[in-house]
């Protein structure tokens, strides 16, 4: 929905000034200042999806938005993580496959705990 800055800072869906249904709308801006959208759907609003788009002047430059220092966190060294180290172990085979090595694992836990 295309609504005024009132209507946008309320979350007011009463009487939008456009309303797109789609979900795959284009939309043309062709006046400077600011145009207000946001989702119709109850709560989307509310919920922040809502956006203020300002179109400036073909000759006027857009500010560049500035980030606080303290919102940004110091840079992580990378570490340098050892790789498993090779194995001198030898495979365990049976000529039953796993399953059959399963059963005889069971089987012998079976004859000294039973």
């Amino acid at each position: 929905m295309r609504v005024t800055h009132a209507m946008y800072k309320a979350c007011n869906t009463s009487a939008p000034l456009a309303t797109y249904t789609t979900g795959n709308d284009s939309i043309t801006i062709k006046t400077r200042g600011h145009h207000f959208f946001f989702c119709g759907v109850p709560g989307h609003c509310q919920a922040g999806q809502k956006v203020d788009i300002n179109v400036l002047q073909s000759n006027e430059i857009a500010p560049t938005p500035s980030v606080s220092s303290s919102v940004l966190s110091p840079p992580v060294p990378s570490a340098k993580v050892p790789g498993p180290a090779p194995s001198n172990a030898v495979p365990l085979k049976s000529p039953f496959g796993s399953i059959g090595l399963a059963t005889a694992v069971l089987a012998t836990f079976l004859i000294n705990f039973a």
